[in-house]
């Protein structure tokens, strides 16, 4: 007698119970199919289409009987993993010897139960992989006698994978390829694979960023439709291109960006106003070119954002837009959507339009440039344009005013500074340094905020679907153990049951600066915070003490600042008289698919900020792997049982300075006070001046290991040493740059 898998799924989801194998052998056939059922159970099992539980009975995965969550797990590189239930709800930690054959981001069936841990916390077994996040793998062939294997540039994915010596196609010992799975880990087996794709040799700067695109799947060649349709769009604005749109080109209108970037998506204006003043922000008009349902806009859709790394752009729009009819560029007609703001002495503002519109920029300013006028009032710099000056003093005035309201109200500003990679004419990096924030940066960022809530606001009050940028409130379990965490250093922060105000977060931040403990403090803050997204419901942005919020101002590199454009067109349109037929089916279409867009552009945003980061971390090792042996000057950024973290203040860089290498002395972990103690007496605790030596480069760990050469303790009332390129401003993320999660604005 012949089983089908069939039947025995059929069968147990008629159950109420989970059945045992003596259950499912009777009502299968009995002892006469016996090897056959355990074979198709085993084949079910490791495709994840049944699950075992304890005492030998087997359930569909999910079932109400089954007692299973599902969800991704992510791996951490030291083995253990944590699951994020597809229902919602807290993490579930997942122990390295309970993750079985679940590699990272695999969606998996999990067996919970309470943690050994207590505090009500669940602990997690794997018990079926349901999905595999990635059918094929990037990483280092190594040869050996039987074939090779390939060693994943993803050390969380936790496997070795098999090549077979037929498999391997025509790559060598060392270099970097791209593999497909042929089988999964199962029953003690380890994976293999085979090689598609050789990439190269890894230290090729190519083969870097090669390797790091393809390791998270980013979209990067255009399609050849989408590049046609992009040809086929003119060069230059028309005259029937202008019609119904405001005239601004007589405006008094600059750009301001970094020394490198070459797309252009938003230039601001200002004029005062009575007491007050007129604000025109005006971003490139990229709905008016990117059609719904065209090959540019699914190409849009599918990337989501564009890929910022240190010495390219991986851009969301072919160069011809994005570069070119869509830039901003100086001197030139240009198609925008304006937002027009007034504010009072207060920063408050009391009245705003919004319009389809025509700009001619009169200049191309860097931040580095603006900063000379409005900081250090040297307005050489401008050359034959220094009639530009009063402008950008009255941007100054006016984003000094629109940040003392911002924070009045609560809202965040950490001081997370980002590295900087200098990259040479050869590829290979040069510097690393902590990139600038300055008040140039904070005008043009206080602009935008501005411009985005306006938006929001405006497309709200018409009660029409809306995509929204929400930042939800902390965790209040992470929140209570923060507090408890930075008690022993004198700070305090006031809850309010298990809530907290965005404007006590913000007092402790100005609270910390200067001190030795600031660095900790803001990123102590920051693993408390959830991460901003985008969503069809306005649940506001904590982090930005915003009751509504959206993304308006970057439609050249963000799909949801697209769809937000879009719909403002609707709004304008719907305010001021309503929709006819076919306006208001494409509002029904954008409406309908808004929950989904909204989930699509939050995953694309995460995995592009992985691979930034990502590429970034690995130029930092390979930087530091030339200067092992070499010493330099640091602060300790931070302590834990296993060593302390040591910030470099020539590179912007930081290592691990373990506590096995600490050979002076025995020292112990003082969890209370956040130090190491040594029997002998010495102390060493954040903010202390020392100086190290690289010893090791780990670019699969991602790791730099320090040794301690000396360390003199630092004074705990004075402030803490400044890395390189400091500036008096609080520091807020870079237009163009993606930032940490607040300001993922």
């Amino acid at each position: 007698m012949r089983l089908a898998k069939k039947e025995v799924l059929e069968l147990l989801s008629r159950e109420e119970q989970a059945l045992h194998f003596a259950s499912l052998l009777r009502a299968l056939g009995g002892r006469s199919v016996k090897s056959e059922l355990k074979r198709l159970i085993d084949d079910l099992l490791a495709t994840g289409e049944v699950v075992r539980l304890r005492g030998n009975r087997y359930s569909l995965p999910g079932a109400d009987n089954s007692g299973t969550t599902h969800g991704a797990i992510s791996v951490h590189r030291d083995g253990y993993g944590f699951v994020a239930p597809e229902g919602g709800g807290e993490d579930i930690f997942v122990p390295a010897k309970a993750i079985g054959g679940a590699l990272h981001g695999d969606k998996v069936s999990l067996r919970t139960e309470k943690s050994r841990f207590g505090r009500g916390k669940l602990e997690g077994r794997v018990v079926a992989v349901l999905e595999r996040a990635n059918s094929r793998i990037v990483g280092r062939l190594e040869e050996n006698r039987r074939g090779a294997i390939l060693v994943p540039e993803d050390i969380r994915i936790g496997a070795f994978f098999t090549i077979p010596a037929k498999a391997k196609g025509a790559a060598v010992d060392g270099q970097q390829v791209v593999i497909e799975v042929t089988s999964w880990p199962a029953g003690g087996r380890p994976p293999e694979g085979k090689v598609i794709e050789v990439l190269g040799w890894p230290d090729d700067p190519q083969v870097e960023v090669q390797t790091v695109i393809r390791r998270f799947d980013l979209p990067h060649i255009f399609a050849p439709a989408t590049l046609a349709e992009a040809e086929a769009i003119p060069a230059q604005v028309s005259k029937d291109d202008l019609q119904g749109r405001v005239d601004l080109r007589k405006l008094p209108t600059v750009t301001i960006d970094g020394e490198t970037a070459k797309d252009f998506d938003d230039a601001v204006s200002v004029r005062p106003e009575g007491d007050g003043w007129r604000l025109w922000v005006s971003i490139a008009d990229v709905s008016n070119y990117v059609k719904p349902g065209s090959s540019l806009d699914q190409e849009a859709y599918l990337r989501g954002t564009s890929v910022y790394f240190p010495d390219r752009c991986i851009p969301m729009l072919p160069e011809r837009l994005s570069n070119g009819i869509c830039s901003l560029n100086p001197h030139v007609d240009r198609l925008t959507m304006t937002a027009e703001m007034l504010f009072n002495r207060s920063g408050v503002m009391v009245e705003s339009r919004f319009y389809p519109s025509v700009i001619k920029s009169d200049a191309r300013l860097t931040y580095t440039l603006v900063k000379q006028v409005i900081v250090e009032g040297d307005e050489k710099g401008l050359g034959e344009q220094r009639d530009l000056a009063p402008l950008l003093l009255q941007m100054k005035e006016l984003a000094l005013v629109l940040m003392g309201m911002r924070r009045a109200r609560g809202s965040i500003d950490f001081d997370l500074p980002e590295p900087e990679i200098i990259i040479g004419l050869t590829g290979q990096t040069e510097a690393i340094v902590k990139s600038e924030r300055n008040l140039a940066h904070q005008l043009i960022e206080e602009f935008m905020l501005a411009a985005n809530e306006a938006v929001a606001r405006f497309v709200t009050e018409q009660d029409l679907p809306f995509i929204y940028r929400i930042h939800e409130a902390p965790d209040p379990t992470k929140l209570a153990d923060f507090r408890d965490f930075i008690l022993p250093f004198g700070f305090t922060l006031e809850l309010q049951g298990d809530k907290v105000a965005p404007s006590a977060l913000q007092q402790l931040i100005a609270e910390a600066e200067g001190k030795p403990e600031e660095r900790m403090v803001n990123y102590g803050l920051l693993r408390c915070m959830k991460q901003a997204r985008y969503a069809a419901i306005n649940l506001g942005h904590f982090g930005l003490a915003s009751d509504c919020y959206t993304h308006f101002t970057s439609p050249i590199r963000r799909y949801p600042d697209l769809i937000v454009h879009r719909l403002l067109r609707l709004a304008l349109t719907h305010a001021e008289g309503g929709l006819n037929k076919q306006q208001q089916r494409e509002l029904d279409r954008i409406g309908a698919s808004l929950a989904e867009a909204a989930e699509h552009a939050s995953k694309r945003e995460r995995v592009a900020m992985e691979a930034e980061r990502d590429i970034v971390e690995l130029k930092k090792l390979q930087f530091m792997q030339e200067r092992i042996g070499q010493e330099f000057d640091g602060f300790i950024a931070g302590v834990a049982g296993f060593g302390c973290f040591v910030e470099l203040t020539e590179v912007f860089v930081e290592g691990l300075v373990h506590i096995s290498t600490l050979v002076d002395d025995l020292y112990r972990f003082e969890e209370k006070d956040h130090a190491l103690v040594g029997r002998r007496g010495k102390v060493l605790r954040i903010g202390d001046p020392v100086r190290v030596r690289i010893v090791a480069v780990n670019p699969q760990a991602r790791r730099i290991e320090f040794v301690l050469v000396n360390h003199a303790p630092a004074r705990h009332d004075a402030p803490r040493p400044q890395p390189a390129g400091g500036d008096e401003y609080p520091r807020i993320p870079v237009k163009g740059k993606r930032p940490k999660v607040i300001g993922q604005r």
